[in-house]
């Protein structure tokens, strides 16, 4: 009898060895791009048959509804896919691989080597048209109930084998608890970032959250209101009143941020901003230059849009010294700034109206600009002591 000389088969790789990346180290990744760039390299070198890696989650954010990781094997690294609220509501995602993942909770499979027919959704045919073969998506199911979405997909010409879509499973299982971690953090930054500015929410989820645990920083404070909200609100409809204070918040925080400030409260038709100085590069002089800067955007802002015509309001600036963390009871902590000169600078902001001007500021504000300010009038602010020399931008700065 004869020996028959033995067929070596190629050895399918293998799922083990990546789970045992994911729980170890994977889970450890700085953010979920990352953890999907790696998982992405790491699964090509074991031998998947892996084109295009994208994982999708829904998030919590006033700007952004979902976000996806998407890796790509050309590309290398990882791209980052924001999709602002109303997705439901849009064509590119109703009928979609995933629209049908998170509305069924179901694995969603389409062979992109078949053809392919109008019924099939746009996105199929965009993948197939560069190229791809294959397409498989999972749904993550969190503790909460709700799903994210992970996509494989593939340009190989048998695309998946059912040894593929095995591995995929287990994999998939294993991403979902640490999906959820990293979405849980990500809302829990966008809520604090959203209530307590980006500066003051990194810090409440670093754990500064504890009674007493106040700084002294010095910064320029910016505090400005409304003119005549009580008549506004008065004479308007309730939806328009509303509708002019959000753009009134929108406009400031615009002006704010994009100067480096931070706004720490809406305190009624109000805005309380600072701008720290002696952090990183931010000198006392630049503060207040970029507190001068944002209320002047935000005037302009409010004078260039028709919409916003019946929209005044006034700002008063200050320099000092301020206390900067939590207050409050035993079980309701604020995160805020104290002193004096956040008193000075809201009493400076009340003679905006009185005194015909919009912006106004402090003698100690307006020793720290390089241009040139006009001296308004010599005040008596409640509860101090001595006049206080009021000034605001001379006409010809």
């Amino acid at each position: 009898m004869t020996d028959t000389p033995h067929r070596t088969e190629p050895v399918p790789w293998r799922s083990g060895p990546i789970i045992r990346w994911l729980l170890d180290e994977g889970r450890l990744t700085d953010n979920v791009d990352e953890t999907v760039e790696q998982l992405g390299q790491r699964m090509l070198s074991a031998g998947a048959p892996l084109w295009r890696l994208r994982l999708s989650m829904r998030t919590l954010h006033p700007l952004i509804a979902a976000f996806s990781s998407v890796w790509e094997r050309e590309a290398g690294d990882t791209e980052r896919i924001e999709t602002p609220h109303g997705l439901e509501g849009r064509s590119g995602y109703i009928g979609s691989p995933l629209e049908i993942i998170g509305r069924t909770g179901q694995a969603f499979r389409k062979r992109l080597s078949a053809t392919l027919t109008s019924a099939d959704h746009t996105v199929l045919h965009e993948l197939k048209a560069r190229g791809a073969t294959d397409y498989f998506g999972l749904p993550l199911l969190y503790s909460s109930g709700t799903t994210a979405s992970l996509v494989f997909t593939t340009d190989a010409a048998g695309g998946f084998s059912d040894h593929d879509i095995a591995c995929f499973t287990e994999i998939a299982s294993v991403v979902a608890p640490i999906a959820e971690v990293f979405s849980t953090r990500r809302i829990a930054l966008a809520v604090a970032e959203a209530y307590l500015g980006p500066r003051t929410g990194r810090r409440v989820l670093e754990g500064q959250i504890t009674r007493g645990d106040v700084e002294t920083i010095n910064a320029a404070i910016l505090v400005s209101d409304i003119r005549d909200w009580s008549g506004l609100s008065n004479r308007l409809p309730a939806e328009e009143a509303l509708a002019l204070a959000n753009r009134y918040f929108e406009i400031v925080a615009r002006a704010v941020e994009g100067h480096g400030g931070e706004i720490l409260k809406l305190i009624g038709d109000g805005v309380l901003a600072i701008f720290p100085a002696d952090e990183g590069s931010m000198s006392a002089e630049a503060a207040c230059r970029s507190a001068l800067s944002a209320a002047r955007q935000a005037l302009q802002t409010a004078d260039t849009h028709s919409k916003a015509s019946s929209l005044r309001f006034g700002t008063g600036l200050h320099f000092g010294e301020v206390l900067y963390g939590n207050i409050g009871s035993t079980t309701r902590i604020d995160f805020t700034v104290l002193g004096q000169a956040v008193n000075i600078a809201s009493r400076i902001e009340g003679l905006c109206s009185p005194l015909g001007e919009p912006i106004l500021f402090s003698e100690a504000f307006a020793e720290r600009l390089a241009e040139p300010s006009a001296v308004v009038a010599d005040e008596v602010l409640k509860g101090h002591e001595g006049t206080f020399r009021v000034f605001t931008v001379s006409p010809s700065a």
